[in-house]
């Protein structure tokens, strides 16, 4: 490695992946995702990240961010980061500027850790080497044989925790809850996410009747930006029952609102969306001055490594979409072995290479 690094070059482009079924939950319906994709050159090496993301996302990082990074120092990662925030001060920081920041702070500490022939988990420092994982899908268009095949699929395959959509038809909820009980026996910790799809009265009652069938675990049970709907159902859920909210955190002043208004007993947060790793390990260093458990929001092969160095972190949620698509189109993706997600540590960076020949034909 040369002494000073510089970035040569950032691409970015963008893939939309038709999902395999059509996919819903409490408050939308889709039928793909996209994925944009950050490549950063420095001194024989290059980095990757991504965002599940709009193509505006591309469009920004293209003709706004690509101008502050290149030429820039490739070892000096939160200082790019920062110049990123300043740039977008007039555009907005939540939603696409964020998430074109976090595609791009990825793929800067990808090539970091490259440069320096380590992997993401050592850079950061590990306090960890693997991180448990939850099986999440179980969408609201699912019918019940689909999703009981799902969810008992995850639990057959060891992974102790799994995730349903609820809240798009409330007067089926219960039931559908309960089948999924039965798919995946008693031993297996059960979530539900209603993404916000209903009121504060509407998830109090839901709150109990799902109990019945163990549910642990209530996601969104009212909009994240209800805050005191939030710390109502924390306060009257069931005892065993924990509130948990945080995936729409662009930033960690959000994130600071959220805990502040004891609204969750665990935050989430999305590298994806809330700046990148530097945002992520904001939101941890929040979570550990209060003694909160943080868990990370969909993308499980980008965030395995950053979990594996945050000290608060308790899992990571393996999403069904974001998982088929990092497996289809990275090498070197991640997979659960036991519940787990153990990062090599004999690979430098992320360990994972864009499969560029086989993204193609997704290229927007």
């Amino acid at each position: 490695m040369t002494t000073n690094p510089v970035i040569e070059r950032l691409d970015v482009s963008a893939y939309q992946i038709p999902t395999d079924s059509p996919e819903s939950d409490g408050t939308l319906e889709w039928s793909s995702t996209t994925l944009v994709v950050v490549e950063v050159r420095a001194d024989g090496k290059s980095g990757i990240g991504y965002s599940f993301a709009d193509t505006a996302t591309a469009a920004l990082i293209r003709d706004k961010l690509r101008q502050i990074i290149v030429n820039s120092d490739a070892l000096a990662v939160q200082a790019s980061w920062r110049a990123m925030i300043r740039s977008i001060r007039n555009l907005g920081r939540p939603g696409i500027a964020s998430m074109a920041i976090s595609a791009v702070d990825v793929a800067l500490w990808d090539l970091k850790a490259r440069l320096l022939n380590l992997p993401v988990l050592k850079l950061f420092g590990a306090v960890r080497d693997a991180i448990p994982v939850y099986g999440s899908g179980g969408f609201t268009s699912y019918s019940i044989p689909e999703l009981q095949r799902q969810l008992a699929g995850w639990a057959e395959a060891g992974i102790g925790r799994v995730k349903m959509k609820v809240g798009r038809c409330p007067a089926e909820d219960t039931a559908r809850v309960r089948a999924a009980r039965e798919a995946v026996g008693p031993a297996v910790e059960l979530f539900v996410d209603a993404n916000g799809a209903y009121d504060r009265k509407q998830a109090l009652a839901q709150a109990d009747r799902f109990a019945e069938f163990g549910v642990c675990w209530f996601e969104e049970p009212v909009s994240s930006d209800d805050l005191d709907g939030l710390r109502l159902l924390r306060d009257r859920a069931p005892a065993a029952m924990e509130i948990a909210a945080g995936e729409y955190g662009y930033d960690v002043f959000y994130f600071r609102r959220m805990l502040d208004a004891g609204a969750v007993d665990v935050l989430q947060a999305d590298a994806t969306r809330c700046g990148g790793w530097t945002g992520f390990l904001s939101a941890a260093a929040l979570c550990q001055a209060r003694s909160m458990p943080l868990s990370a929001h969909t993308a499980p092969s980008l965030h395995a490594h950053v979990c594996c160095a945050a000290a608060p972190a308790r899992h990571v949620e393996y999403f069904y979409d974001h998982q088929r698509i990092e497996q289809m189109l990275f090498e070197g993706a991640l997979q659960p072995e036991n519940g787990m997600l153990r990062p090599d540590p004999s690979q430098p960076g992320l360990g994972m290479v864009f499969k560029r020949v086989d993204a193609e034909r997704f290229a927007t």
